[in-house]
């Protein structure tokens, strides 16, 4: 188990994170979410032992940060932000150095060197020196180098950063498959990355927790939950649009554009009301045939920013665009 307990970090007279507690187990993958500057990072690097609290305490499988922090640390596998490792070095020397110092000798050394190279898909740059790879490729070799010692815990500062989406998809498998037993934590700012790989959320803004569910759960947040897409020909838009407004179980309908000829009705239903089921029934008795149509989850990117921002400022930039949009459509 991770166990943080009222954390705090000051530099000065600025509080970066404010009193922050949690508890992880095996199993869970927590995305760690917050606007730049809320406190993520530092929070990171409390956690990996590289930076002091000010306040609280952090218990790593029941070894104190503070107090045992190389116990501690021997536990963990960390990618920094950024994906620092020594440029000079080759890709095969340098994991060869981190096994050393993790360790490893002899044939136990070879086979984890084997395993990570595997993993990580690095065989064509192994003697290629570090500052001459691609972002993506250094961010695999820093990968490789968190996870050499098979650690109870991972913690990933942006994962996927400079990944392509092949690359995006073997990491984000890569990390389910370790995940059943251990623990993973990953800061990130790539929204995409809490639905497709975590389980659990905790968004920090001003480095105070403000949200800790699952991602389901903070996808029902969002104002789009249960609302309706509708995507149309653009000679359709107006008059479908206006149609749709007047209809009594519709409270609201925002449109933006989508494909090029194209536009997105979002539907908001009243409360209480089926929207979808509602909908379709009146496409198919108004012989409308659209180019989509499918019912909001709920987006993450909403519910972030009311976090985060303020639900007022979400529901003012919402009607906004919503106006913006409508008129664009109009013309």
């Amino acid at each position: 188990m991770i166990r943080v307990s009222g954390l705090e970090k000051t530099f000065g007279e600025k509080t970066i994170i404010n009193n922050l507690s949690f508890s992880l187990v095996a199993g869970e993958i927590l995305g760690f979410l917050g606007p730049n500057g809320a406190g993520k990072s530092t929070t990171m690097k409390i956690l990996t032992g590289f930076l002091k609290p000010s306040a609280g305490s952090v218990s790593i499988l029941g070894h104190d940060v503070l107090t045992d922090p190389v116990a501690a640390q021997k536990q963990m596998g960390y990618l920094p932000e950024g994906a620092p490792a020594y440029e000079e070095m080759t890709v095969l020397a340098f994991l060869e150095f981190i096994a050393e110092i993790r360790g490893f000798t002899g044939q136990q050394r070879r086979d984890r060197i084997t395993d990570v190279v595997r993993k990580m898909s690095l065989q064509e740059v192994l003697t290629q020196k570090i500052e001459t790879l691609s972002k993506g490729f250094k961010r695999r070799v820093g990968l490789a180098q968190a996870i050499i010692h098979d650690p109870a815990v991972l913690i990933l500062d942006e994962p996927t950063d400079g990944l392509d989406p092949n690359q995006k998809q073997q990491v984000r498998a890569l990390i389910h498959s370790l995940s059943k037993d251990k623990i993973v934590i990953i800061s990130t700012h790539i929204l995409e990355e809490v639905t497709a790989v975590c389980n659990r959320v905790i968004i920090i803004s001003e480095g105070q927790m403000v949200a800790d569910c699952s991602p389901s759960a903070l996808e029902q947040e969002s104002r789009y939950h249960g609302a309706v897409t509708i995507r149309l020909d653009n000679a359709l838009c107006e008059s479908v649009s206006q149609s749709i407004r007047a209809l009594a179980e519709v409270d609201s309908v925002e449109v933006a554009s989508a494909l090029v000829g194209t536009s997105d009705l979002t539907v908001f239903g009243k409360q209480g009301v089926e929207l979808y089921p509602y909908l379709n029934r009146y496409l198919t008795q108004q012989e409308l045939v659209p180019l989509g149509l499918f019912q909001e989850k709920g987006r993450l990117d909403d519910v972030f920013r009311r976090f985060t921002v303020g639900q007022q400022t979400v529901a003012e930039e919402a009607a906004m665009q919503g106006s913006v949009a409508d008129k664009e459509a109009a013309l």
